[in-house]
């Protein structure tokens, strides 16, 4: 079980690693992803409003195990609501702006390694997940 999650935090790491952003900002933004997932009463939520606000068919392409659609900074902002996205680039000291655009990219990479064989799985292995994410990020 705890290599699976190992191997969870090596690849959101790694893919992140591939991306352009500041790395510092990175980190920041997952802790106010995961402050999402759990402010909104879980990844479930999480995947309800996304789904609500319009993305049912990028939340589906991070779930499922193809390819995963992108999604705009904007989008996440109309599907998030402005105050989630001012609190979460607050948290991470960076520009809404910046960070609903970090969110487009981090949130399709996290779902989709939350999600394995396409399944939302259980709230304590999700949590667990998360713990070591957070652990590997904030170290």
């Amino acid at each position: 079980m705890m290599g699976l999650l190992d191997q969870l935090a090596g690849q959101v790491m790694g893919s992140l690693g591939a991306q352009k952003q500041d790395p510092v900002a990175q980190g920041d933004l997952l802790g106010g992803v995961m402050g999402l997932i759990n402010n909104a009463g879980g990844l479930p939520a999480l995947l309800q409003q996304l789904q609500g606000g319009g993305l049912g068919d990028q939340v589906a392409s991070w779930i499922g195990t193809g390819e995963n659609q992108a999604v705009s900074g904007d989008q996440i902002m109309d599907a998030l609501g402005a105050d989630n996205i001012q609190q979460i680039a607050q948290q991470a000291g960076v520009e809404p702006e910046h960070a609903s655009v970090g969110l487009a990219q981090l949130l399709p990479q996290i779902i989709d390694q939350l999600t394995p064989n396409g399944q939302v799985p259980q709230n304590e292995l999700l949590q667990q997940g998360l713990s070591m994410l957070k652990g590997k990020f904030f170290a």
